[in-house]
């Protein structure tokens, strides 16, 4: 049984005519996981054959607005898509729960008419809202799929979650923004796939706009990232949600650095890139 990896979308919070919002699929043990929720989320799981009613679960890594600009759109889809009862478990950092209420809050005209217009709808949108600190967050023996959860460093936003996936002796790793800690490492051990967000100081620092300059504080480099995957054992590292958003015939130039640390594979996130373990 494989593990596949799909990047649904590798783009930065800037509109991208190419690249969707952060979000990440996780297909494992006959079970699809979605880790985040960024923009046009829902365009690029229907390139995949993959609706919202499909998904097992939606995993935050944290609650910056990019990751889940489309959260929305994922909730109502599964919701009017579904023909009977089909609750959506959303797990996520603390204040998770906030931001669905607030969600459910803007639907509510959009609810409203729905209910009103279609007898066979009788309630709102079924959701299960989990917020972990830490910790296994999935663990499904008929699937063999265990997910765990450990605190990553991307403060001032705070908290955050990297999560670990386990599946037939197969290790995949969504890392989300933020950069090197304990809980990083402690997921990333031994992992067949870490996927990590990267970001490249020399560029950004020739952007003379304090506000872009900031992201280097809380943003793994890739010579950081490439780093962790090499300190941890990891098979390949994909890099992702890449800041600055990268010109087209950029990739090389970006594989080449984390290659100067990391001895496994690298491999280069656009979106729809899939990585099967």
């Amino acid at each position: 049984m494989t593990v596949e990896v799909t990047l649904l979308g590798t783009g930065s919070p800037l509109p991208s005519a190419d690249r969707a919002g952060p979000s990440t699929l996780v297909r494992a043990g006959g079970r699809t996981y979605l880790f985040d929720a960024g923009r046009a989320v829902g365009l690029r799981l229907a390139a995949m054959g993959v609706a919202a009613p499909q998904l097992t679960a939606i995993l935050l890594t944290h609650l910056h607005s990019d990751h889940i600009t489309d959260l929305n759109d994922m909730i109502t889809g599964r919701w009017v898509m579904s023909p009977g009862p089909n609750p959506l478990p959303i797990i996520g950092p603390g204040h998770t729960s906030e931001v669905v209420d607030g969600i459910l809050a803007m639907l509510g005209p959009d609810i409203g008419y729905r209910l009103a217009h279609h007898e066979d709808l009788t309630e709102g949108p079924a959701l299960e809202v989990t917020e972990s600190a830490g910790g296994v967050v999935i663990d499904d023996p008929d699937s063999g799929v265990r997910i765990i959860a450990a605190p990553t460093d991307h403060r001032p936003v705070e908290p955050t979650l990297g999560y670990r996936i386990e599946c037939e002796r197969r290790v995949v790793v969504i890392g989300g923004d933020g950069v090197p800690c304990a809980g990083l490492d402690e997921l990333c051990a031994g992992a067949d796939v870490y996927v990590q967000t990267v970001l490249r100081e020399d560029l950004v620092r020739q952007i003379p706009f304090q506000r872009f300059l900031d992201t280097i504080d809380y943003h793994s480099t890739v010579l950081q990232a490439a780093d962790t995957a090499e300190r941890n054992g990891v098979r390949r590292l994909v890099l992702t949600h890449q800041v600055p958003t990268p010109a087209a015939d950029a990739a090389a130039e970006w594989i080449e650095l984390a290659a100067s640390v990391f001895s496994g594979e690298v491999i280069w996130g656009d979106d729809l890139v899939t990585v099967t373990v």
